[in-house]
């Protein structure tokens, strides 16, 4: 027991230094690319962080528990769009640009929804998840062809432009940190809830879902804490594109995932939190202090229903 909660510290450290360092990174490279921090996140930043999703979801469907695969993603979703909005609002108000608004937190929303209409008959079937991976090809052509035409948010600073190279160096390095803490802290997590008595069910949809999405959380929130709220709203609304379309579109093509322990009301859950955002969103672009209080209750209550 007291070694698992080590690796949880040891996974929590690594995941908020891993979180730091690729921020710095992601950011250096869009002032070198002269692309939007807002591109950054939902492209390079959010894959990256979602890593850990795709692994225990590829990983579930190959090993024929599908329902932990889907309720991976569906968890670690609701997490993203719920707390970790909710928490980098709450540490600083978060701006949003207006094709955020108009274009990918809609995207966000059309990819939650159908993700639920195919799950109304408890299966993900081969076709389903080739539909889902091909929306996800169009999502990135839409974001990067937009990239062009945004051209650069990134304020110019005094300081020093970082390196390429020790850019590029920063984002892997942060990224390794990233997995490899969430892998500690997921792994200590299970093991102790396990020792609690905590069913398997909970610990997919609370512990496991909340792990693999600590990437996301660390990195919005320094990214937040940092000022750059293009790169930390941009990530989360990324990573649960990623989740949806390419995560669980290639593992369905993979493998054909049939529906067990996650409900209606999970998916229902994950479809809502994203209109939330939404309509925050229209409060002068941008998402309050008391809206993030607002998400973050949701979130609690949500768990304590599960729980």
């Amino acid at each position: 027991m007291i070694l698992n909660i080590l690796f949880i510290v040891i996974g929590i450290v690594l995941v908020l230094w891993g979180a730091d360092r690729l921020t710095d990174g992601a950011v250096a490279v869009a002032e070198k690319m002269k692309m939007p921090q807002i591109v950054i996140g939902l492209t390079i930043v959010a894959m990256g962080t979602s890593m850990p999703e795709f692994c225990v979801s590829l990983i579930s469907a190959l090993k024929g528990t599908s329902d932990l695969a889907v309720g991976n993603i569906v968890g670690s979703n609701i997490f993203n769009t719920l707390l970790i909005v909710g928490v980098s609002a709450l540490v600083a108000p978060m701006s949003i640009m207006k094709t955020t608004v108009r274009k990918d937190i809609p995207f966000a929303l059309v990819a939650s929804a159908l993700l639920l209409i195919m799950c109304l008959d408890g299966d993900i079937s081969r076709i389903d998840a080739a539909i889902l991976f091909v929306m996800f090809l169009i999502f990135m052509y839409i974001t990067l062809r937009g990239a062009k035409v945004q051209g650069t948010d990134v304020e110019e600073k005094e300081k020093k432009p970082m390196a390429t190279w020790l850019s590029v160096v920063w984002i892997l390095v942060g990224l390794a940190c990233l997995i490899g803490g969430s892998n500690l802290f997921v792994d200590g997590a299970t093991a102790v809830a396990t020792k609690l008595g905590v069913s398997e069910a909970v610990i997919g949809l609370t512990i496991v879902a909340g792990g693999t999405s600590l990437p996301e959380l660390a990195t919005s929130v320094v990214s937040a804490r940092k000022g750059n709220s293009g790169i930390a709203i941009g990530n989360v609304l990324g990573s649960n594109v990623f989740n949806i379309l390419a995560i669980l579109g290639l593992t369905g093509v993979i493998s054909p995932m049939t529906l067990k322990g996650i409900t209606m009301t999970d998916l229902s859950m994950m479809v809502i939190s994203i209109i939330l955002i939404w309509l925050f969103s229209f409060t002068k672009y941008k998402i309050e202090r008391w809206e993030g209080a607002i998400l973050t209750a949701v979130f609690v209550g949500y768990i304590y229903s599960l729980l």
